[in-house]
């Protein structure tokens, strides 16, 4: 008679790849191996294996037991955690953009939950092993990502949105020019007239973020203008920008450049609060061109990511890749444009 399922896995939902790769004490892989090529494993392997599947009452999804070469055209995209008190807007766009573009060239985006850290391999694994997905479309590729070295270790094609910040160079990529946006900011305020021109950005250590506060430097530099005293950062939250621009707005700035629209929102409230009135006292500049930045009084100039441009290359080099798996790999930057609203006005100072 066969087992029953284990009265705990039960409890705890059914039973996947991962769990049956833990109870044996192997990898996900061997699970896999020993669904689809039994030959190549140990028989003492197979067996303990086999005997994990059976207690857990593992039963794979007949996608697993297609032949790899089989094309599924399906992409695969891990949906991370958003941060309390944090907005999402910009990746909502970008995911609808990929999605429409993958629609276009005949495929489908599976969304799955990707929790950061190795933790979010799992996902990776059982997507594979039940879904053959062609590829993965990567964001969030911040320093210390794991993905991007375990997807190219198993010949998996992937492209990231965003640089590979994390050691040596590898894989596909596309991302928007922070440093160039950010430049353009300086340019925008230089050219009305300001010349205290501050930084409100993320803590240090953020590819993204210290991409963006480079190009605010470099612009700068370029015109002769200070640095030192005139850079603040914080989380990505309304409450703590409000609190880190203060010391800024407190030295005299006449303008702020935001790493995100969200720290904008908070300079903006930091402004209300000493009775200040954004754009007509400080101007303030954003980034990302969240959908509210248009409906702030007054409405918040920030810089655009050209998404649906994103979309199209992310789904190109992943088609490229795996079609031409040895190509060399291939990166897109592509520019921001700065969106001007009314808290840019030209400085009285």
């Amino acid at each position: 008679m066969p087992r029953s399922p284990n009265t705990s896995a039960s409890k705890a939902g059914p039973a996947t790849l991962a769990t049956v790769a833990r109870r044996a004490g192997v990898s996900p892989q061997t699970v896999s191996n020993a669904l689809n090529s039994p030959d190549l494993l140990r028989p003492e392997t197979l067996e303990r294996v086999r005997h994990a599947i059976d207690e857990l009452g593992y039963r794979p999804h007949r996608a697993a037991q297609t032949l790899r070469t089989r094309s599924s055209r399906l992409i695969g995209y891990g949906i991370r955690p958003t941060a309390p008190g944090a907005s999402a807007p910009v990746m909502d766009r970008f995911l609808h953009a990929l999605s429409q573009t993958a629609d276009e060239a005949g495929y489908r985006v599976l969304l799955f939950a990707s929790p950061p850290g190795s933790a979010g391999l799992d996902g990776y694994e059982e997507l594979l092993d039940l879904h053959s997905v062609d590829g993965f479309v990567l964001s969030g590729t911040d320093r210390g990502d794991r993905r991007q070295a375990w997807l190219e270790k198993r010949g998996v094609p992937f492209v990231g949105f965003g640089r590979m910040w994390s050691g040596r160079p590898i894989g596909d990529w596309v991302d928007v020019d922070g440093a160039s946006g950010t430049d353009a900011a300086v340019e925008h305020l230089v050219g009305l007239g300001h010349r205290r021109i501050a930084f409100l950005g993320w803590p240090r250590g953020s590819g993204v973020g210290d991409d963006r506060a480079e190009g605010w430097q470099r612009a700068m530099r370029r015109h002769g203008l200070p640095v030192r005293g005139k850079r603040a950062q914080s989380v990505d939250d309304i409450a703590s920008a409000q609190t880190a621009v203060g010391p800024l707005l407190d030295a005299g700035a006449t303008a702020v450049i935001a790493a995100s629209d969200m720290l904008a929102l908070g300079c903006y409230h930091a402004l209300r609060e000493r009775q200040a009135v954004p754009g007509a006292d400080v101007a303030v500049i954003g980034f990302d061109d969240d959908p509210m930045a248009s409906l702030l009084s007054p409405g918040l100039s920030t810089l655009a990511q050209p998404l649906e441009a994103v979309g199209r290359e992310c789904v190109r080099l992943l088609l490229a890749r795996m079609s031409e798996p040895d190509a060399p790999p291939e990166r897109v930057l592509l520019e921001p444009s700065l969106v001007v609203r009314d808290s840019t006005p030209a400085s009285n100072n």
